[in-house]
């Protein structure tokens, strides 16, 4: 699964929103607790690079891009504007 077929899902999962869903659930608990999460995840990716692995890093990284795309997908941001906003850098 890419970036973008993530983003996709999650939007779906806010939009249609089931009871069984954790990613429902984070935009259900709002904005602070998707900032938590994220904040969260940024620490556990600091702690991974401090020498807990490479799986392990790869598995915080993971957590903090998932937690990140919500909240992207919370403030109506679309990976494609952060796309631009890299290639705008890169000039």
């Amino acid at each position: 699964m890419n970036l973008n077929e993530l983003y996709e899902i999650i939007c779906d999962r806010r939009d249609h929103p089931t009871t069984q869903s954790y990613t429902a659930s984070l935009f259900e608990d709002g904005i602070d607790k998707i900032l938590q999460k994220v904040g969260e995840e940024a620490i556990e990716v600091i702690l991974a690079g401090k020498g807990q692995g490479k799986q392990r890093l790869i598995e915080e990284v993971a957590d903090l891009t998932y937690h990140t795309l919500v909240l992207l997908a919370a403030s109506s941001v679309t990976p494609e504007e952060i796309n631009q906003e890299l290639a705008k850098r890169h000039k």
